[in-house]
């Protein structure tokens, strides 16, 4: 089984590589660094299962691939807002180019989606019959509403060329390689209190998110594209805290006092944020294992021992 990893040097990518990689299949990792990092799969570089392709998904390729794992796309507001045009191409293009592969090779295609196309949610818990409440010409529409015209793509590719395809939404995700420098919330308490900063909290901090630890994530995508269900999908953690009580968190993990500071509100950050996950529970008999706590202390020791890099 040959698989194709787009964004597979990134945060999400690089993990569910490793999965794919102990199944004893063949992998194409195909990323071009824009948010990636090599030293997330430098441990497959020498196995003879695994091949690193330096590469733009706006730009067609030609592979012999079974399964295509479409996650390529700057996904935090710091990285995904610094080139924003940049980056709906790459969910148009970019997804385009894939369904086109996908198609002349016969293979299976998942899309991995986002909790953003839920907007700034009116529904609480978010099901994935709720279409959302999306600025359109808001500072975070190029990647929300570029993963709404990506999920629109495959459908048409279903509806059209009846091509096999997953769509997943992917909720708040953290774990090891998260980039410091990601601006998302988990990275950046973690990397402030380690380097003597303190917590940066926009708005009140009583905006809220739901936390999946990768490895959960990873384990859903992996159901989702092994069974019959089309999506879209809720993958998340149901588990809701606010980002008050996760700074408190961070601070208690590393016993010592830390101040915080407060800056404004950003434009069109979603004041609440769960999964309703009542769908993969039922179809991929998933949920989420690693309990939080156990997952940001295995957070913490990751950027202890990268920290200089």
């Amino acid at each position: 089984m040959k698989h194709l990893v787009t964004g597979g040097a990134g945060f999400v990518g690089s993990h569910l590589i490793d999965k794919l990689m102990n199944k004893g299949d063949y992998i194409y990792c195909l990323d071009n660094f824009m948010t990636g990092n090599n030293s997330n799969i430098k441990h497959w570089e020498d196995n003879k299962n695994f091949e690193m392709i330096n590469h733009d998904v706006t730009q067609k390729i030609s592979l012999n691939i079974d399964k295509i794992w479409h996650l390529a796309c700057p996904a935090s507001p710091k990285h995904y807002q610094r080139d924003p045009i940049k980056t709906t191409k790459i969910s148009f293009l970019g997804t385009l180019n894939m369904l086109e592969l996908a198609k002349e090779q016969d293979a299976e295609f998942l899309l991995a989606s986002t909790s953003e196309v839920y907007g700034d949610p009116e529904i609480h818990p978010q099901p994935e019959s709720y279409k959302g409440s999306v600025n359109c010409t808001g500072i975070r529409s190029c990647y929300d509403e570029g993963k709404r015209i990506a999920e629109s793509l495959s459908f048409d590719f279903l509806r059209m060329h009846n091509l096999k395809i997953h769509i997943v939404r992917i909720f708040n995700t953290y774990g090891p390689r998260m980039r410091s420098d990601d601006g998302r919330v988990v990275s950046n308490f973690i990397y402030q209190a380690l380097t003597g900063q303190p917590l940066t909290i926009y708005g009140d901090g009583k905006q809220t998110r739901s936390f999946c630890y990768v490895d959960d994530l990873v384990d859903g995508l992996y159901k989702l594209m092994y069974s019959k269900t089309i999506g879209p999908v809720n993958i998340g953690n149901p588990c809701e805290i606010s980002i008050l009580e996760l700074s408190e968190i961070i601070k208690n993990k590393f016993n010592k006092e830390i101040p915080t500071i407060y800056k404004p509100f950003p434009q069109d950050d979603p004041l609440q944020r769960k999964p309703n996950i009542e769908l993969a529970k039922k179809e991929l008999d998933w949920e989420p294992e690693i309990d939080f706590n156990k997952g940001i202390q295995k957070t913490i020791e990751y950027f202890k021992r990268n920290i200089n890099e």
